[in-house]
């Protein structure tokens, strides 16, 4: 199966910046990995020329040719890098046979061989909406309680709408997926 659980956040073309990176994510909780960070020298190459270039043709063909200097072979690299991400995420995310997900270490159950949602409803039930509550299989992602709808978890008063909570040390608030606050660094 083909990893599909990642975004892009390669910055490619004449930057400066240039490289390829990618985010991966589990598909059952909110935990993300990224790879490491993989520069594309010729788009760097590119930038610096256009920069210098720049000073001194104002017509813009040492812009064109940067950009060109810069494409040549960018979709190769881009490939080379998401293949070498891939290879390096399967040690920390697994395919599900039960549901067909990619979750990550944590999500995974080795002894059962499923992924945490397959246990608590079933091998494959959370996934293609086979299971009995009412809610299609929902459960909390603060404490795992079956859902039947609402706003709020009947359990622990999660707020299901909610993008963002609140730092417990700081106060300050944070995506709803971080791991850790961005002002104090207090683990969620």
């Amino acid at each position: 199966m083909s990893r599909t659980n990642y975004r892009d956040l390669s910055k490619a073309g004449s930057d400066l910046g240039a490289g390829f990176q990618f985010e991966f994510y589990c598909n059952n909780c909110s935990r993300t990995w990224k790879s490491a960070y993989k520069p594309y020298r010729r788009g760097q190459l590119a930038a610096l020329i256009y920069k210098f270039a720049y000073l001194f043709d104002k017509h813009g063909q040492a812009s064109r040719a940067s950009g060109a200097i810069s494409d040549v072979g960018m979709k190769a690299a881009r490939g080379a890098a998401l293949e070498e991400a891939i290879e390096e995420s399967s040690s920390r995310y697994i395919d599900c046979p039960g549901c067909e997900k990619t979750v990550c270490e944590e999500c995974w159950n080795p002894s059962a061989k499923l992924c945490e949602g397959c246990i608590t409803h079933g091998a494959g039930g959370h996934a293609r909406g086979t299971s009995s509550s009412p809610a299609g299989g929902a459960t909390c992602p603060n404490c795992r309680a079956l859902l039947d709808g609402g706003r709020f978890c009947p359990e622990c008063g999660f707020d299901m709408a909610s993008t963002h909570k609140a730092c417990p040390s700081c106060g300050v608030m944070c995506a709803r997926s971080a791991r850790f606050c961005t002002d104090c660094g207090h683990a969620f």
